[in-house]
């Protein structure tokens, strides 16, 4: 069984010829014919180079792998039971759904609190972030949750003032977090600002400290897409100039006369701006939260990504010495940007692996008496279900589920029914529901009464978007945590889960679905 799609895919806009019969080993065509013009992956490079390594077409899309790894979340069921209730008395009209309390605080001080446990980790420098930050940042405050800018923001904002290798005014970072906190409500929530090597150069984590107001911030080793550095495409000669200029790996050099006489004839149309990879050492990192907390910063995060066993276990450990205030683990496959598509498909650990990892390196600190810092874990988490699952895996470190292509999807439908709205042209598919802002978001009306009428009609359908998907969420998992007997996220536990297949148990821990209960079963029948 391959687990892997090669040589053609829509990430890639690649296709085979004979699609019915494909080598399982090359992905190729079994007859591959002299005379085709190439709608492969192996033929599309053959005339475009590098330029087929990346997802298309870029700007417009997110992206995560296809590849289907031997163990997934799937591979786990939710168990209920008929029996009690924890975090709220046992009476049948008091243990109802509705009351499931799904807010958490974290922090050192407890001083960080959400009204739903997801964080929306590292959305950075890409278009596809930009163009959509208006409903991201303001469906995200409203919700009462966590929203990360990601790396690169500052040093891709042609308007940034740098002066002696240090930024002293931005327009683009100033606008993401203004459009936040413009419209946070009661305290709920958090945007966090996150910074990689050329952002640590910048001084864009004591900009924002001190010039924003912003009070978290993130160290950032990498992310379950890809084990490089950051990168995007640029279309604009003089930006990847200033990008170069700036200290950003640019390929080809947009300094080198040959190639700016080659762009300028259109031999190719955008340059890549690439980050550095990371060098961690531990005194260096001790270096800089003791530095961050001196600018001050009240909250210290780390977010890394699908690295080996042995990096993860340096992530634990050094966010548990240095009192980090959260810590993010990302499974392989995930995908917001520009990640190289076979590098995401074919490099780290996968989710439910590394989660695996996760809980035994945060239970061997615990057992021995140290500090184990809140968890985010991410990697493809979409709905209800797996946010059940995840933070049921991970029980009783992790605190929230890390989501980003999905908020954007919702962001992306609302701001794109908003616009049908303008336009008068509501898709079939939609219009059913009505032709207003107000007959097809269900949550509008419940939003118009708390914002009132004045500050509701100023909200982007983008971030209604997020809000209402948020809050689909949000009943479900109350749903799911009350017919397990769990009203409060505290509440929840390993035992809430139960493995489908031996393999599943092996690389969890949780239990074989025909093993749960073992104990309390012979008890029950006393022979």
């Amino acid at each position: 069984m391959s687990f892997s799609r090669i040589n053609a895919s829509a990430a890639t806009l690649s296709k085979n010829r004979t699609e019915d019969s494909i080598s399982p080993i090359s992905g190729m065509c079994v007859t591959c014919v002299d005379g085709c013009i190439g709608m492969c992956e192996i033929g599309k490079t053959a005339y475009r180079g590098h330029v087929a390594i990346y997802p298309q077409p870029f700007g417009v899309i997110t992206t995560p792998a296809e590849k289907d790894y031997p163990v997934d979340y799937s591979h786990f069921n939710i168990m209920g039971t008929a029996v009690g209730a924890h975090g709220i008395e046992a009476d049948s009209d008091k243990a109802i759904f509705p009351a499931v309390n799904l807010e958490v605080a974290f922090g050192h001080d407890k001083g960080i609190k959400f009204r739903l446990p997801i964080m929306i980790p590292g959305i950075g420098s890409t278009n596809i972030a930009r163009d959509n930050w208006e409903g991201l940042a303001i469906g995200t405050a409203l919700a009462g949750t966590g929203l990360t800018i990601g790396e690169n923001v500052v040093g891709m904002d042609p308007e940034s003032v740098i002066k002696d290798g240090q930024v002293v005014d931005t327009v683009d970072l100033k606008r993401r977090v203004k459009l936040f906190m413009d419209h946070q409500r009661d305290g709920y929530g958090a945007i966090v600002v996150q910074a990689n090597i050329e952002d640590t150069r910048l001084g864009v984590q004591e900009y924002a400290i001190d010039k924003l107001g912003v009070q978290c911030v993130e160290l950032k080793w990498g992310q379950g897409a890809k084990d490089i550095g950051g990168e995007v495409k640029v279309k604009n000669l003089e930006k990847a100039q200033l990008l170069y200029e700036r200290g950003y790996v640019v390929i080809p050099d947009p300094t080198d006369p040959h190639v700016i006489e080659a762009f300028e004839k259109g031999s190719f149309t955008e340059f890549e701006r690439h980050s550095r990879v990371g060098m961690v050492t531990e005194e260096s990192f001790a270096q800089r939260v003791e530095e961050l907390r001196a600018a001050g910063a009240k909250y210290i995060f780390l977010k890394t990504g699908a690295y080996r066993p042995a990096d993860l276990a340096r992530a634990v450990k050094f966010a548990s010495k240095y009192k980090l205030d959260l810590l993010t683990v990302d499974g392989a496959g995930g995908g917001t940007g520009m990640s190289p598509w076979r590098m995401m498909n074919e490099w780290g650990v996968p989710t439910v692996e590394i989660h695996s990892l996760l809980y035994k390196y945060a239970r061997r600190l615990d057992d021995a008496g140290e500090y184990v810092p809140p968890l985010t874990v991410a990697g493809g988490f979409t709905f209800e279900d797996q946010m059940f699952k995840g933070l049921a895996m991970g029980a009783p470190f992790v605190k929230l589920i890390g989501m980003a292509r999905s908020p954007i999807a919702a962001a992306m439908v609302g701001k794109t029914i908003g616009r049908t709205i303008k336009e008068n042209q509501v898709p079939v598919y939609v219009e059913r529901f009505g032709h207003s802002i107000d007959k097809i978001f269900v949550t509008a009306s419940h939003l118009r009464k708390e914002l009132g009428n004045d500050e509701f009609e100023k909200i982007p359908t983008g971030a209604i978007g997020l809000y209402t998907y948020y809050e689909r969420l949000a009943q479900g998992l109350r749903q799911m945590m009350a017919g397990s007997r769990k009203f409060a996220l505290e509440h929840m536990s390993r035992d809430d889960l139960a493995a489908l297949t031996p393999e599943a148990a092996g690389i969890s821990g949780i239990k074989y679905i025909m093993d749960v209960d073992k104990d309390e079963v012979d008890k029950i029948l006393g022979c």
